[in-house]
């Protein structure tokens, strides 16, 4: 008897199938923020776009200028890259006259890692060469660990992680919160280079919770209102920045998406405009493992399949053999 197709998949997948549907598929909870979680807080409007955090962390690591056309007298970096962790990019819209407008204004965003509670590059990493920290919460990067494979940048929603193509021998980079192996400012009790250069506390460095605390504080200012903004650690600020309220989006970017960040974003432009992708609070990548876990933890689906397929061989053999006689 000849070995039928239709036969060989319902043989082979239907019982798997039903295995997995019978065992139910659920996400696992997201993530919590570390115990001793720390990060950083951009505040758009207080960004005037000098890009000190740029060279500060372009210093810190090591890292040559990028040069972009002409502009070879400063570092001219539009957007993330294996020599470029943080950027300040531009929001505009038409006569540009007003900061922090919306209609007619112009603002300043700042990317670099997230440094997400549930990380997407972690969770997709098959060698572990990503790492959240279990106290800290920063995510860093064991270049000896990895292979190369750049799952990361798939599982990153902000696109951060960023491979390096010149490099023969090939390696993903990305913020690390200046606490990588050679740097490990946090570890010393220091600060961001980045937080730590920064002219008017738009970058702010600190624990989660004083940060998150410090941002909900801020969006429900009253516009106008003169406020003292914390330079350097918000914990213990090297000085203060006094300027007058602008008004808020009543959102703190980084609290609950997509399980929530490390470093959160306040701004008086949508988020959607400054190019933050739309995420929900459910983390990714807690359904995605809760998928996983639930196909092979049993390890049904390749048993069921592995006894179909030697079924259907067992009968078509014996019929053939029937039909030599």
């Amino acid at each position: 008897m000849a070995m039928n197709r239709r036969d060989f998949l319902k043989a082979s997948l239907g019982g798997g199938a039903a295995a997995v549907v019978s065992g139910g598929v659920e996400a696992r909870p997201n993530l919590e923020p570390a115990p001793q979680a720390v990060g950083m807080l951009f505040d758009s409007t207080l960004c005037v776009g000098c890009k000190a955090c740029v060279t500060a962390c372009k210093e810190v690591n090591d890292l040559p200028p990028t040069i972009v056309g002409d502009d070879v007298h400063y570092d001219s970096a539009r957007d993330l890259s294996a020599q470029t962790f943080n950027v300040i990019k531009v929001y505009t819209d038409g006569l540009q006259t007003t900061k922090d407008a919306e209609v007619d204004g112009y603002a300043f965003e700042k990317r670099s890692c997230m440094h997400c509670v549930d990380p997407g590059c972690v969770s997709v990493c098959p060698v572990t060469a990503l790492i959240r920290d279990p106290m800290t919460g920063i995510v860093t990067y064991d270049v000896d660990a990895c292979i190369g494979c750049r799952t990361c940048m798939t599982g990153c929603p902000y696109n951060v992680p960023q491979f390096d193509y010149d490099n023969p021998w090939g390696a993903l980079h990305k913020c690390e919160m200046c606490n990588q192996k050679g740097v490990e400012r946090i570890n010393k009790g220091l600060m961001t280079g980045c937080a730590e250069a920064c002219p008017t506390g738009a970058t702010l460095f600190g624990s989660r919770e004083a940060l998150l605390e410090e941002a909900k504080r801020r969006v429900a200012l009253k516009p106008g209102e003169i406020y003292n903004y914390p330079r350097g650690d918000v914990r213990d600020p090297d000085s203060y920045h006094e300027k007058a309220v602008p008004e808020y989006r009543q959102h703190v970017w980084g609290e609950k998406e997509a399980g929530g960040t490390n470093v959160m974003h306040v701004s008086s432009i949508s988020f959607d405009k400054l190019g933050m992708p739309p995420l929900g609070e459910r983390s990714y990548v807690s359904i995605s493992e809760g998928v996983q876990h639930t196909l092979y933890s049993y390890l049904a689906l390749p048993a069921v399949m592995l006894g179909g397929l030697t079924w259907l061989v067992k009968r078509n053999t014996e019929d053939d053999e029937g039909d030599d006689s």
